[in-house]
């Protein structure tokens, strides 16, 4: 052997005898796929075979050394994976013997990695951040993040391909077949159905706004609130829909595209549902199924954008798809307002369901799947069939231990808990929330505000959206950038090592912005100033939003980057709460206080919220977010061990 193949061979050998060391003598236990224990295992069972002893070892050499399995010729490929040309000549007596301790190696190994985790989270110096980035086996930073139950492993377990000839994975960092590799115009055209599948559900949520007044009239509605809850209630339905459907995309069996589709169907068959309805109750159930389904785009399609581009590339591409999902509420009553204006409200849902249709159908037809892990799993069912192997396989066909059903209960149990006892989710997430709420207490007084007060019509009164949708793409533009900035210069500062507090400068420059629009949209409809005035205020709030959207977010995707979907999703689901609650209360506190002293009121709370506790974080969040990142991983790696043993004794029992 070459130099090299001896490194490899030692290297597995040292790591064989200690992940055995602790391992009982049994003589049924497995025998690892060493070299040497290898050479032994034939050499009593096949002495009079020695050419097909040689060729044996050579498979399992170039398996070691990967050499057997990244050829990029599909014929060839096929070639490698068939039973004959992995164990020669080798009786199925001593093949299964092989996969059993291919298997028992690879687990044994996993096992080992969370128990060093565990022993790491125990103690009192514990650094997440440190020990993800000192560790050999690390679980993938944000750039490369994984499903949160996955197990604790790189490039879909590419580094096992050394001794498991029969693990399907890509051929390295430039596989065409890696959804990284596209084309870049495949990319750029996926990121516009992206867009489009997380356009819909915001659009449902507001178009119905300029309708309420005919709605109201049809269905007898009498209550104000029950009105803002017919638009509202769809909002509602966010905070629930991602924990029980969006998780169903990181599974390898279900992946990103079939949950996008059946979302946007089920979205559109509700949305009919809602143009015939015949009075409030119905509307109401119609809205809120719906916009269950309607909102996993938003929480999945940021899962794609990571799917599909690096770390160097996603920033740009995550910026021009959160603006999408921002214009939707503007978008919906420009075009909702001239409907009504000249159609009965029923053409409201009519033009939507038109969109949502041509959304779904085109995007069923020419969207792709994205997810690296259901890639795989059919790409090891594609070459089972074509090479008869059946025993081809990806890591996570023999080493996720996690159920579909126990991945189900950690993505809705997780973020609720988190919201309770993360103290950054707590903090930054209130932030975030009463700005979210804002924006539908804005959004929802706008007829009220340029219909009665300026005596616009409703299709003017739709146009007074657009300076809230420009003040929304300059933020983007701007913010991205300057986010951008301060975080590489301050990470240059600290000796290239960032830090996710590196991300909140700039929302202290939100935390002006958003006070400063509500106060000026508020006082300028109370004082009737020209109508100019208080779009104007609409835009300034819309530009600081964004900040607050890009910054709070990004940091709770890097605090912890395993559990980042978690924590995105528990300040979700905090949002939507209040998203739905402000515009129910919001006619009446306008009756009490007026527009100018009830959006100053918000004002200071958005003041007190957005100064104080930023400021505490860039101070004082590494240590905080340290010691509770600290309890969550403790938790999650005594889960993963247990699962992991599972199929260690469920491999030893095959």
């Amino acid at each position: 052997m070459s130099k090299d193949n001896t490194s490899v061979k030692s290297m597995a050998e040292e790591r064989q005898m200690d992940l055995s060391s602790s391992s009982s003598n049994d003589s049924n236990e497995p025998v690892a796929i060493t070299i040497s224990h290898y050479e032994k295992h034939v050499e009593s069972q096949r002495r009079g075979s020695t050419a097909s002893l040689h060729k044996s070892l050579d498979l399992i050499r170039r398996s070691l050394t990967g050499q057997s399995i990244h050829s990029l010729d599909s014929s060839a490929e096929i070639q490698n994976y068939t039973v004959k040309d992995i164990y020669g000549d080798l009786d199925s007596d001593e093949i299964a013997l092989q996969r059993t301790a291919t298997r028992t190696t690879i687990l044994n190994e996993l096992v080992q990695r969370t128990h060093d985790m565990e022993m790491s989270s125990d103690d009192d110096e514990y650094d997440l951040e440190k020990q993800n980035s000192s560790a050999s086996y690390k679980y993938n930073e944000f750039e490369d993040t994984l499903p949160e139950t996955s197990i604790p492993i790189e490039n879909n377990g590419e580094e096992f391909n050394k001794i498991d000839p029969e693990l399907i994975t890509f051929h390295g960092k430039d596989d065409p077949e890696d959804p990284r590799n596209w084309p870049i115009n495949t990319k750029i055209g996926l990121l516009m159905f992206v867009s489009l599948y997380a356009l819909v559900a915001p659009m449902s949520s507001s178009i119905l706004s300029p309708a309420m007044s005919e709605i109201s009239v049809d269905f007898n509605i009498k209550s104000e609130t029950v009105t803002a809850m017919v638009v509202s209630i769809q909002i509602l339905a966010w905070a629930f829909g991602p924990l029980i459907i969006a998780p169903l995309s990181e599974h390898d069996t279900i992946g990103r595209k079939l949950v996008l589709d059946v979302s946007c169907w089920m979205s559109f068959f509700f949305n009919i549902g809602c143009a015939f309805s015949q009075n409030t109750a119905q509307m109401m159930i119609f809205r809120f199924i719906g916009g269950l389904f309607g909102c996993v785009p938003m929480n999945v399609c940021a899962g794609v954008i990571s799917d599909l581009f690096d770390a160097k590339s996603r920033n740009w591409a995550l910026a021009g798809y959160s603006l999408v999902p921002l214009l939707g509420p503007v978008i919906a009553p420009v075009v909702a307002g001239f409907i009504v204006e000249n159609k009965q409200w029923r053409w409201v849902f009519y033009v939507l369901c038109i969109f949502n249709f041509a959304v779904a159908l085109s995007a069923t037809i020419f969207f792709k799947e994205t997810y690296a892990p259901t890639l795989l799993k059919r790409k090891a069912k594609k070459l089972r069939q074509e090479t008869g192997n059946n025993e081809l396989h990806t890591i996570y066909e023999i080493a996720d231990g996690e159920t579909t059903l126990g991945r189900m209960y950690l993505c809705m149990v997780r973020p609720v808990k988190l919201l309770f006892i993360h103290p950054m989710i707590v903090g930054l997430g209130s932030f975030m929330a009463f700005t979210y709420g804002f924006m539908y207490l804005m959004i929802v007084t706008f007829p009220t505000i340029f219909g009665q007060i300026y005596g616009m019509d409703k299709g003017m009164t739709g146009l007074m959206y657009i300076p809230m949708g420009v003040g929304f793409a300059v933020g983007v533009l701007f913010w991205t950038y300057l986010v951008g900035r301060i975080y590489n210069n301050l990470t240059e500062k600290n000796g290239g090592i960032p830090k996710p507090e590196y991300r909140l400068p700039c929302l202290f420059g939100a935390a002006i912005f958003i006070p400063v629009g509500l106060i000026w949209f508020g006082w300028s409809a109370q004082k009737k100033l020209h109508w100019i005035m208080p779009g104007i205020g609409s835009g300034i709030f819309a530009f600081g939003l964004v900040c607050v959207f890009q910054t709070i977010q990004s940091y709770l995707i890097d605090m912890n980057t395993r559990y980042a979907a978690s924590s995105v999703a528990a300040a979700a689901l905090f949002r939507s709460l209040f998203g739905f609650s402000f515009p129910l209360f919001a006619n009446k506190m306008y009756a009490k206080l007026n527009y100018g002293w009830a959006n100053t009121m918000c004002g200071f709370i958005g003041l007190i919220l957005g100064v104080p506790f930023p400021i505490f974080c860039y101070l004082y969040g590494e240590r905080i977010r340290n010691w509770a990142n600290k309890r969550i991983e403790r938790d999650q790696l005594k889960r993963d061990q247990k699962n992991l043993q599972r199929l260690q004794r469920q491999n030893l029992k095959q």
